[in-house]
């Protein structure tokens, strides 16, 4: 791997015991920058897609369409874990009826569409500034709210001996452990994801990446056409210090809500619509 700084997007396969913090600090070490983040988080024991920003790729995570999300997942009924997955004791266990594929399909069936789930106590998210897993790590329960989420897909892969085998697509935010969680408890019983690996992250794909050992001299991708969530508007030589100096633009029309400027192609800044054909910066990506 190249040791000298190099800068974009990296479409990573992460493999089980890493959590997504230990690959950005292993990328720190070998491109010889701090500037290494992600997008979408992959707890230690999941495998997949993560996409990881190193240098100036940072500035671009947050405009990358990660809105649907596709997993394929090991739920294991009638034991569970305080953490929803195999990184933490069983600490309960119910017994499993009988059940047929088409009682799988019609428990699946309940949770496709629009619903809300309580984010789990071992999740990153913060309440009063500290994430919850410190909370849990210390024994304590928050109160968590609810949260807007959508299942667009999930289908019935395989059942053997208590083992569901499932695929889902889902929106952004959507915990698959507390799916599972949900999907056990429907079935009378309980359960936890004994395994976990992402499958696709908006229009990126986990055929796409390389594992951590393989990422070669140039690994990077095209951190302009990754935007996929606004109009991207070239602008010419005379327009690039203004942009690069934040300066307001009054475009030739109304683009939507933000747009990328380009130049031969390239990100320069992301612009936010001020009023009618009015934008001004937001974020340069230079």
């Amino acid at each position: 791997m190249s040791t000298s700084m190099e800068s974009g997007l990296l479409l990573l396969d992460k493999e089980a015991g890493m959590t997504s913090r230990a690959v950005d600090n292993r990328l720190q070490k070998e491109f010889g920058t701090k500037r290494v983040g992600h997008l979408g988080t992959l707890d230690p024991f999941a495998t997949g897609l993560l996409l990881v920003g190193v240098g100036r790729g940072t500035k671009f995570l947050p405009y990358i369409d990660d809105s649907r999300k596709s997993y394929l997942a090991t739920l294991k009924l009638g034991e569970t874990t305080s953490s929803l997955d195999p990184d933490t004791p069983v600490i309960a266990k119910k017994s499993v009826q009988s059940l047929t594929n088409g009682d799988i399909v019609e428990a699946f069936s309940s949770f496709k569409g629009k619903g809300e789930q309580i984010p789990p106590m071992t999740s990153a998210i913060k309440v009063n500034g500290e994430p919850l897993y410190k909370a849990a790590h210390e024994g304590k329960v928050v109160e968590r709210k609810p949260r807007s989420v959508e299942i667009f897909s999930l289908n019935l892969i395989e059942m053997k001996d208590n083992l569901i085998v499932f695929s889902t697509t889902v929106s952004r935010g959507t915990y698959i452990r507390v799916l599972g969680s949900d999907i056990a408890e429907r079935l009378g019983t309980v359960g936890y994801l004994t395994s976990l690996r992402r499958l696709s992250l908006g229009p990126f794909l986990v055929a796409d990446a390389k594992k951590l050992d393989a990422i070669g001299k140039e690994p990077f991708i095209d951190g302009t056409l990754a935007i996929t969530t606004m109009k991207h508007v070239e602008i010419d030589e005379e327009d690039l210090n203004r942009a690069r100096n934040g300066a307001p633009f009054d475009l030739a029309e109304d683009y939507g809500a933000k747009v990328l400027l380009t130049l031969h192609g390239e990100a320069i800044a992301v612009y936010r619509r001020f009023a009618d054909t009015h934008y001004r910066a937001e974020r340069g990506l230079f």
